[in-house]
């Protein structure tokens, strides 16, 4: 992981709806008087309600200096290039793509979220298995509140009792990430030795995608293609069920893709195998080979379940998959 990426989200004074109000009056205060550490400390106990501790201040502000909205010279505060950035375009793609950019995990838990609302139970576990670098301890809610806490400020996600879910801004945000976001610099931790790079190729074809969508498929099935068994994370691809370059609407759809092994996505690709709506494998009648894995791990196995995914992939999708090939 690059050095300058966050593994801590620091929350706003206003409560958890309002981060980004905060950090709106933050930088307009910071750029209309360029106050000294004292003045800055200052305005944030006139500004906010049951706010005096200074550690407590300071932790937020400092926050904001590693995020790059401010810079600190000769004790006195300024808009960093961030701050600068996201005060002239003044949008939330703007300050999405920054935080980001700039922390850990954000991108994955909106794709996580788009396969379904999550409670904050749920949203800490799957932070701290698709990135074991946040190195929280399991449980831990705080750290996955601060994070939908900002989401939900930037109105990307909503509350919806004990659970949370993406908007339809939200929504609109994942679906053009996993492509837009290909060439991000995150690396994945140590458990995903071997695959430092959103790219990646098959004898089918290569692509480009979104270094974090591929850690949220590959975290949602343990890493594991479930048809051979393979378990090295650099020999897995994110193979989508309905066709990238067909439907890219379902492109960042989490029931549309499964991690399978490079042979077995280009066996995939290649319409020797597919799977029924029952998640059954099932084998091309024209599929001959000699090689003894593919003949244990598929030819022997028609008509076997994959129970694994059951309950993760959408049986719509596979039916219209399926549908395509003359052989089904």
């Amino acid at each position: 992981m690059p050095p300058d990426r966050l593994r801590s989200i620091v929350p706003m004074f206003g409560g958890g709806t309002r981060y980004v109000e905060t950090l709106d009056a933050i930088l307009a205060f910071v750029e209309a008087h360029q106050p000294t550490t004292d003045e800055l400390v200052g305005w944030h106990r006139g500004s906010f309600q049951n706010v005096s501790s200074r550690d407590s201040i300071l932790r937020r502000v400092r926050y904001l200096q590693q995020v790059g909205f401010l810079r600190q010279a000769n004790d006195h505060w300024a808009l960093g290039d961030a701050g600068r950035e996201y005060v002239e375009q003044d949008d939330v793609a703007t300050l999405l793509r920054i935080m980001c950019d700039r922390n850990v995990g954000l991108r994955s838990l909106m794709y996580a979220l788009a396969a379904g609302p999550m409670t904050l139970a749920e949203v800490s576990e799957q932070q701290l298995d698709t990135h074991p670098e946040l190195g929280w301890s399991p449980g831990e809610t705080d750290m996955a509140k601060q994070r939908v806490n900002w989401l939900r400020s930037m109105g990307l996600v909503e509350k919806r009792g004990d659970e949370y879910a993406l908007t339809e801004d939200g929504l609109q945000f994942v679906e053009s990430a996993v492509e837009e976001w290909a060439d991000s610099d995150w690396t994945p931790s140590v458990s995903n030795a071997g695959m430092g790079t959103g790219t990646y190729e098959t004898t089918v074809h290569a692509r480009s995608v979104d270094p974090e969508f591929r850690a949220t498929v590959l975290s949602r099935h343990d890493r594991t293609c479930p048809v051979s068994g393979v378990d090295h994370p650099g020999l897995l691809d994110v193979a989508h069920i309905l066709s990238w370059s067909e439907y890219p609407e379902y492109r960042a759809d989490l029931a549309n893709v499964v991690p399978l092994s490079k042979t077995h996505h280009a066996a995939f690709d290649r319409e020797l195998f597919t799977l029924d709506q029952e998640c059954r494998l099932l084998v091309n009648p024209s599929f001959e080979t000699e090689s003894d894995l593919l003949q244990r791990t598929i030819i022997n196995r028609a008509g076997e379940r994959v129970p694994s995914l059951e309950g993760r992939l959408d049986t719509t999708y596979l039916a219209e998959h399926n549908a395509e090939l003359a052989w089904v």
